[in-house]
């Protein structure tokens, strides 16, 4: 049977959150961590949220975000996991394209996520992914039988829900309610996750 794999990016793969540490670059960390948490619970519209820190961490040169990208920690048993199935696993990410072309080029499988632009040194959102319509999409093109999806924040719970086997992971910090709550598995660790994905 085949199957596609889909991971949230954000203390699923990374073993951090992105965004607060590209927000170290402002000084602005512990905002960026404060907005991060709340909407990763679900207290805040993930939309609305991503707005509002894009309209902050848009004052950060590009070069200097992709430094920051290219050094964030990423779980070494993961990354094996997606590099050796780059045809069969996926990121889904409400992180920028123009963010994270670091990790494109290290992770070379496929990549949905949110998009912007620099239009005169300004950035401007011009998509903001919804994750549960990239596994409907998915699903409606019977490019894979079955449909796993890993992930641990309050936006990831429409990925979740709709995909065959919804993982909730906690390999960094516990996952949300919501995405427990819809979610068939709950894991843990990376070395149980893996362990779990290499035998479906």
């Amino acid at each position: 049977m085949s199957t596609g794999f889909f991971f949230d990016l954000d203390g699923t793969v990374t073993t951090t959150e992105l965004l607060p540490c590209i927000a170290s670059e402002l000084a602005a960390t512990d905002e960026i961590a404060t907005l991060t948490k709340l909407t990763m619970d679900g207290h805040i519209p993930f939309a609305d949220s991503m707005r509002l820190r894009c309209l902050i961490l848009g004052q950060i040169p590009l070069e200097q975000v992709h430094s920051v990208v290219s050094s964030v920690p990423l779980d070494p048993l993961i990354v094996d996991f997606i590099t050796n199935r780059p045809k069969e696993c996926a990121i889904v990410t409400g992180n920028l394209d123009i963010w994270l072309t670091p990790l494109m080029e290290r992770l070379r499988c496929r990549w949905y996520t949110s998009q912007a632009a620099f239009d005169s040194r300004r950035l401007g959102l011009t998509h903001i992914l919804d994750k549960g319509q990239v596994i409907r999409g998915v699903k409606s093109s019977g490019e894979f039988m079955r449909h796993v999806a890993v992930g641990d924040g309050a936006n990831d719970a429409s990925m979740l829900e709709h995909a065959d086997i919804g993982i909730a992971y906690g390999g960094v910090h516990s996952p949300a309610p919501v995405s427990v709550e819809v979610s068939k598995i709950l894991v843990n660790s990376s070395e149980s996750l893996c362990s779990l994905l290499k035998a479906l």
